[in-house]
């Protein structure tokens, strides 16, 4: 796992990326599972939440690589089968991260762009302590509570209505008059500091295991499939957010819940509302501060557009809303003893260094391993030369101080001068791959003249670190997907000799057939299960187009990527034709791949790198012969805009870019960013330039923004 964390996100090559967050989508999903479904998490939210950022980051840098199983894609967990199922109406989504004020204020800066606010306009913001706890939705019909659902996976839940019945913040019946007959009222389970010590008490004096912190205690107590156990839980609940309501009692953020209030809810009272940047965040130091005197526990503070028909024009990106972002609270820091450096190598053949660590605990987590990035940050410089930690380099047996939190996590900030051991010598990073003994190199980028931070082996398909990952990366879940063959399958498979690239996987059915050792007859297998795994690999033969395209592990090329040049080819044929002129430096093929949204000079580099070279064709070609890509299948539409090719150009008045973009979509439209000979439409503001001369040119139909909300019956 620290081959993800050996450099700085702004640092990554795409394919770097593209390994990461396959990488972090895996832990993220345990560390859901072990928070949410088990109520035992075994990191920090601190630590969790630096994940979720790390990935978020490279998401914001390659957003052609966010994947189908991204952690920004979905929310908490699969509800469990001890409880009986509930579909949210409207899902429970997540909340975007801020950690440091410029985070927040760039925050701000979005939505006034998307909205295309002016700088002097108000802006009116909410801040509310974000509570640590377990997140609920109670469904009211005629006033009277019908349902009480836990989070789930953000589209379903469980079922705890009687157990959410027995706390007493929660009304059975809601209070006032003109009640909307749906009422979702959203918000957190928690348990006091006071009550948690006294449950532990309790618990101590009748024998019992102690619990570790409330919110772990809170979320098992609410879970329990007795409603009598939790009726001897003191657990509270705050009243926050909606979700399906059949009318609004009211047209703001602090409005609703002030309303939830009338109607018999606790609402939090550090909630409020501010006209500007700087003193909401006045208010999240005021918080802080008096966060240590809280009866409960709180990770950091969460703002909120307050207009509601604002919050309805910014919408979401990637199952978060644009309107709304958590700004936590900072890390801990703990001082320990580095043993040992570990050199990992990865699917790119990035050699990455790895400390072993004295275990530490840090706010209730126990660490034992923190990346270091590179053999530059070891040696104490940064990634621009300069210098990291006074200059202080990083050796076996130094002391040295650990953080949970920021880009990478956990990392080393600094080291213990005065503790280090006489016996300390400066590290010496390995020039030879400890995988393969292949020479490795640091390349030098010719554009700029400068040195790669990252030290790669130079073995490529002779290193069995980079082999295996490929073939991992082949068969894992964004790609092609295999049920059975997972990550040791595969690599038993591959020294075996079974497999050794992508190809082999679709003949070793046929192969095994004429092998003195069937996979039968293996240790750990049987007829019933070989048979099973060539079946599983006989229907993928036909998956989906995109999965193979992302499955070839093309740098630059990610899970998204692959989806777009799918969806812009729609067939092998169509695509290896376009490849082909593309590797033999056809203009004309360049311009149309360009052209694609999402696509640029990066990616159409990457694949006519690729496809120029024989030895990938000839992979790519052996695949295609055992197995037929689905093509992808246009999505019927009668708008008049429907599988047209649409630019969008100059200044637009009625909508911003994003909106209109968005809007083209829905229609069926595919949306381009720059004018070809496949450009059907032209949109074009005031203020249209080399675009609106290039769509002359070549004879696009124009038209103004009111025509296009003519064309599509909207005017």
């Amino acid at each position: 796992m620290a081959e993800r964390f050996a450099t700085e996100v702004k640092n990554l090559s795409e394919e770097q990326a593209a390994a990461e967050l396959a990488e972090l989508a895996a832990e993220i999903a345990r560390h859901d599972e072990r928070y949410h479904a088990e109520d035992n998490p075994e990191i920090s939210d601190a630590e969790y939440d630096a994940l979720r950022r790390r990935n978020l980051a490279i998401e914001q840098r390659f957003p052609d690589l966010v994947r189908e199983d991204s952690p920004s894609r979905r929310v908490g967990y699969v509800a469990l089968d001890k409880f009986e199922k509930v579909t949210h109406p409207i899902p429970m989504l997540s909340l975007e991260n801020a950690f440091n004020d410029d985070d927040v204020k760039a925050f701000a800066e979005r939505i006034r762009r998307f909205l295309s606010l002016d700088a002097n306009a108000s802006l009116r913001l909410t801040a509310e302590p974000k509570i640590d706890g377990l997140s609920l939705s109670l469904r009211y019909e005629n006033g009277r509570l019908v349902t009480a659902a836990t989070r789930g996976d953000g589209t379903v839940g469980e079922n705890v209505t009687e157990n959410a019945k027995t706390i007493a913040d929660i009304p059975n019946v809601l209070a006032g008059e003109d009640i909307p007959e749906i009422v979702e009222i959203r918000g957190e389970v928690y348990m006091g500091h006071s009550a948690f010590l006294s449950l532990n008490e309790r618990m101590a004096a009748e024998g019992k295991p102690t619990y570790v912190n409330p919110r772990n205690t809170a979320a098992g107590s609410l879970r329990q499939l007795d409603s009598a156990i939790t009726a001897t839980r003191p657990l509270n609940f705050f009243a926050y957010a909606w979700g399906e309501m059949s009318a609004m009692p009211r047209t703001t953020q602090m409005g609703m819940v002030e309303w939830m209030q009338e109607a018999g809810f606790r609402i939090n009272p550090l909630m409020k509302r501010f006209d500007d940047v700087d003193t909401l965040l006045e208010h999240y130091r005021a918080i802080e501060k008096t966060r240590p005197e809280l009866e409960y526990d709180i990770d950091g503070v969460v703002y909120k557009v307050d207009d509601l028909a604002l919050q309805e024009r910014l919408g979401l990106k990637a199952r978060v809303p644009r309107w709304a972002i958590a700004h936590k609270f900072a890390a801990e820091k703990a001082w320990t003893i580095l043993h040992a450096i570990d050199i990992q190598v990865g699917r790119t053949g990035a050699l990455s260094p790895v400390a072993r660590l004295e275990p530490v605990t840090v706010g209730g987590v126990v660490v034992t391993n923190a990346t270091l990035h590179n053999e530059d940050y070891i040696k104490g410089v940064g990634s621009k030369g300069e210098v990291l930690r006074d200059g202080k380099d990083i050796r076996v047996g130094d002391h040295v101080m650990i953080q949970r939190a920021g880009d990478v996590i956990p990392q080393i900030l600094d080291v213990d001068l005065e503790k280090r051991p006489d016996n300390a010598k400066p590290f010496s990073f390995p020039e030879t791959c400890p995988a393969c003994g292949s020479h490795a190199v640091r390349d030098i980028n010719l554009k700029t003249g400068k040195t790669d931070s990252v030290r790669r082996c130079t073995g490529g398909l002779v290193c069995p670190a980079q082999a295996v990952e490929q073939l991992k990366h082949f068969v894992s879940r964004g790609a092609l997907d295999i049920d059975g063959l997972g990550d040791k399958q595969v690599e038993a498979f591959y020294e075996s000799g079974r497999i050794a690239d992508a190809a082999d996987i679709f003949t070793i059915r046929e192969r095994d057939a004429r092998s003195l050792k069937r996979l039968k007859d293996v240790e750990g297998w049987g007829e019933t299960s070989a048979a099973k795994l060539f079946d599983a690999i006989d229907a993928r033969r036909n998956a989906d187009f995109y999965r193979f395209l992302f499955g070839l592990g093309i740098r630059h090329v990610g899970e998204q990527t692959a989806k777009d040049l799918a969806r812009h080819y729609g067939d092998v044929e169509t695509f290896n034709n376009a490849m082909a002129a593309l590797a033999a430096n056809d203009s004309e093929a360049r311009e149309d791949l360009i052209g694609v949204d999402g696509i640029g000079e990066t990616v159409t580099q990457a694949l006519t790198e690729f496809f120029a070279e024989s030895r990938n064709v000839d992979v790519w070609q052996r695949l295609l012969q055992k197995a037929d890509p689905k093509p992808v299948e246009q999505a019927a539409s009668d708008s008049p805009v429907a599988g047209k090719t649409v630019v969008f150009t100059g200044s637009l008045e009625r909508m911003t870019r994003d909106e209109a973009k968005a809007m083209a979509e829905r229609l069926g439209a595919k949306v381009s960013g720059s004018v070809s000979g496949k450009t059907d439409l032209l949109v074009a503001g005031p203020g249209a330039g080399s675009k609106l001369k290039k769509a002359s040119e070549l004879g696009v139909d124009t038209v103004d923004e009111d025509g296009w909300f003519q064309l599509i019956g909207r005017d």
